[in-house]
């Protein structure tokens, strides 16, 4: 926030924070008052707010607990009941604009809000992707939320349940619909748009009176979707622009998941096992040294010596074959001789 471009002292900022059982409210704290206590008053933002409330938060906050596939239909759901609560707790009659971003973000332009904003649509999200180990890729689409809807979503929500939430990225749930992040060109345009019907929720900016006019987060299946996937949906069905950048990408940190967590593991142990290999080796290349004596470069010398009287073209026979010689086997076998015998007369006209 501290290299946001945008005059900070036009920015106001909510913070809710809920089923924390860390540290998360002392750092917060920690780092707004640095901020504010800055000698450079343009580092200072306007009204800042700390919310406090508990939604019954039972997931696992482990990347591969929160994002499993049972876990999505209930996360999303409490997700939208506190999203929903924070912006009517923190939006004022004053607020132009509502800036929604996660807090592990890792890397992303400080020019961020004039990027979006000189768009000038009711509601934008950029493409999000994250960086990845070597052995892993170096990098990966990340937020698979910001869709346009296609034949086969449309056909899948026809077959499930009223209170059936889809989410993508799962083979549970196939919809064949085009992705925000797969679009991406490391070359193409960043002022490029695509017209969404989803979006996700890790940077979004709407103009407020998006939500002012009832918009909101689903904490309900809202035509089978919630929470910000909801939302686009909502916006779209009152008449708002939706719109992604394909080409304008932010970070989102990395988080290892469980399989990723095994793979490290194996890893360092493959690690360990070819560094013993290499010492072991190393023992074995002294003993061999030390036991056989390497004696090919007498070898060299020695051999022209000792062949030196022989010959191996002497006493090399030639062999020839005479295949002159008629072979007379089967001459005494004669062929009959027709015209001694005698044929049946034959009139064809007959």
């Amino acid at each position: 926030m501290r290299n946001m471009t945008y005059p900070h002292y036009l920015i106001d900022l909510a913070f809710l924070v809920s089923d924390s059982s860390d540290d998360t409210l002392g750092v917060l704290e920690k780092n707004l008052l640095e901020i504010q206590s800055d000698p450079d008053p343009e580092m200072h933002f306007g009204q800042i707010e700390i919310f406090q409330k508990d939604f019954g938060q039972i997931i696992g906050q482990g990347f591969s607990d929160r994002h499993g596939f049972a876990a999505q239909g209930p996360r999303r759901k409490m997700m939208a009941r506190a999203r929903n609560w924070l912006s009517s707790a923190a939006l004022k009659p004053y607020h132009s604009w509502v800036y929604w971003r996660d807090v592990d973000v890792e890397t992303i332009s400080p020019t961020i809000i004039e990027d979006l904003m000189h768009h000038d649509r009711e509601v934008i999200v950029p493409n999000v992707w994250r960086p990845l180990p070597e052995w892993l890729g170096n990098q990966q689409p990340y937020d698979l939320n910001s869709w346009q809807e296609s034949d086969g979503g449309l056909q899948l929500a026809n077959t499930l349940d009223e209170d059936a939430v889809i989410v993508e990225g799962y083979v549970e749930y196939a919809t064949w619909r085009p992705h925000l992040a797969y679009l991406r060109d490391p070359y193409g345009d960043p002022e490029t748009e695509m017209v969404l019907d989803g979006i996700g929720g890790v940077s979004i900016l709407s103009k407020a009176r998006v939500f002012k006019s009832g918009a909101h987060f689903p904490a309900f299946s809202f035509e089978k979707h919630a929470e910000t996937e909801g939302f686009g949906k909502m916006c779209k069905r009152m008449g708002y622009a939706v719109v992604g950048l394909p080409h304008y990408v932010i970070w989102h940190i990395y988080e290892p998941s469980n399989d990723d967590l095994k793979h490290m593991e194996w890893m360092a142990q493959e690690e360990v096992r070819q560094q013993r290999e290499e010492s072991m080796q190393k023992v074995y290349q002294r003993v061999y040294g030390a036991g056989f004596l390497d004696v090919e470069d007498e070898w060299k010398e020695e051999k022209p010596l000792i062949l030196r009287n022989t010959d191996s073209s002497r006493g090399a026979r030639k062999i020839q074959v005479d295949w002159d010689d008629v072979d007379v086997y089967g001459d005494d076998l004669k062929e009959p001789d027709l015209a001694d015998q005698d044929l049946a007369d034959f009139d064809p006209a007959l």
